[in-house]
């Protein structure tokens, strides 16, 4: 079991359910406004949810370029949208506001999500700029919320960044569970959509018992069983756009292949 919002299954999809650039960010679409977001996301978690999928977790991943602080008018907008798609939900949920913590935190407790996926931990040199999340905040701020329920997945290599902490890997995922606290740890490649170095995801699951260890990045149909042989999950998005794109639309057929395949392997 890898939490008990999943019941008793022991290998766990969690399907990206991205939503378009939200306001304030240089892509937003100011003429379809807040509800073009929330439908164009509704049509996404409703093919996800078709295909078999066991969660969906709502990202940002479209206000480029990058954030390490929220803004207040995304935060509230990405908070009513998830809000408004609740009622339509019927596998568990989380967030992920990229790449701010607190707020990814504040965002989930508030709408009720199961877990929330950040960066927390870490010192990285990145296309944004020095990376120095802030874990102790973000924590004391779910314990403020009363949400000790919802879990922390720490994504424990950054995407679009170079950790300038060199301690091998599986020591900083170890270490992260130790002295942070982190109820689940993610494995990712250099860039969204690209898969995690085998050798990385193997030497984590090795070096961390204590709780789930996920692929965040780059899982596909050809890749799946030899990721789900070690890891307890994985986290996609990409491949289940149309065309395997990650800024399309999601495309239902691609979602029921894979979990098609997905049940086999459980």
């Amino acid at each position: 079991m890898v939490f008990d919002c999943f019941g008793d299954r022991k290998k766990v999809v969690i399907s990206m359910a991205h939503i378009g650039a939200l306001p304030g960010s240089p892509l937003y679409n100011a003429d379809g406004g807040v509800q073009k977001l929330i439908d164009d996301v509704l049509a996404d978690v409703e093919k996800l949810q078709d295909g078999g999928v066991d969660a969906v977790m709502f990202g940002n991943e479209n206000d480029r370029p990058y954030v390490f602080k929220g803004s207040p008018e995304s935060i509230a907008a990405m908070t009513a949208i998830v809000q408004a798609i609740k009622p339509a939900i019927k596998v568990p949920f989380g967030v992920n506001y990229l790449w701010d913590p607190s707020a990814s935190v504040a965002i989930g407790a508030v709408t009720g999500a199961s877990f929330v996926r950040e960066i927390f931990t870490g010192l990285f040199a990145s296309d944004m700029g020095l990376w120095q999340p802030d874990c102790a905040s973000a924590s004391r701020l779910r314990a403020a919320l009363r949400r000790d329920d919802m879990k922390l997945l720490f994504n424990i290599n950054a995407e679009f960044a170079y950790s300038l902490d060199q301690r091998p890997i599986a020591l900083r995922a170890k270490s992260a569970v130790f002295s942070s606290l982190a109820d689940a740890i993610l494995v990712s490649g250099p860039i969204t959509g690209q898969p995690a170095e085998a050798s990385d995801l193997r030497s984590v699951c090795e070096a961390v018992t204590e709780v789930p260890v996920f692929a965040n990045t780059g899982v596909n149909l050809d890749n799946v069983r030899d990721v789900l042989s070690i890891a307890q999950g994985v986290v996609i998005g990409t491949h289940f756009k149309i065309d395997g794109n990650t800024w399309n639309a999601v495309d239902g057929s691609r979602v029921k292949r894979f979990m098609d395949l997905v049940e086999t392997l459980r």
